[in-house]
């Protein structure tokens, strides 16, 4: 079995609503995302997947989150945009581009700060 791993960051915005504490406050982040796949078998070039092929979809999704205030999008309309809901968000887009795939999507890390993460799964 193998494992893939590839990074990319994205830096947004964001408030908790219903909070109390400093979080409920307009505040930002630089999220840093580990996105890890699986698979059991390799091309005729040794390669599970091109990491090109895998980080480019990873971006085309956080572009939607970029330089945003979280709260304003309409995936976060009716959910505060925690790291929690970040990462399902993040996990549940990328799988659907990867369906029919021989590679699957793992898990999802999302990374608030250098001391703080949440990784989701549908494990």
């Amino acid at each position: 079995m193998y494992k893939l791993s590839v990074y990319d960051y994205f830096s947004a915005a964001h408030r908790l609503r219903g909070y109390e504490g400093l979080c409920s406050n307009v505040h930002g982040h630089n999220w840093k995302v580990r996105v890890t796949f699986q698979t059991d078998t390799l091309d005729s070039l040794g390669m599970a997947m091109d990491f090109k092929v895998l980080k480019g979809k990873l971006t085309e999704i956080l572009k939607q989150l970029d330089h945003t205030f979280l709260n304003e999008l309409v995936i976060f309309k009716d959910i505060n945009p925690t790291s929690e809901n970040i990462a399902q968000y993040i996990f549940e887009s990328l799988s659907e581009s990867f369906k029919g795939s021989s590679i699957w999507l793992l898990e999802v890390e999302v990374q608030e700060s250098e001391k703080v993460s949440v990784i989701y799964s549908n494990a």
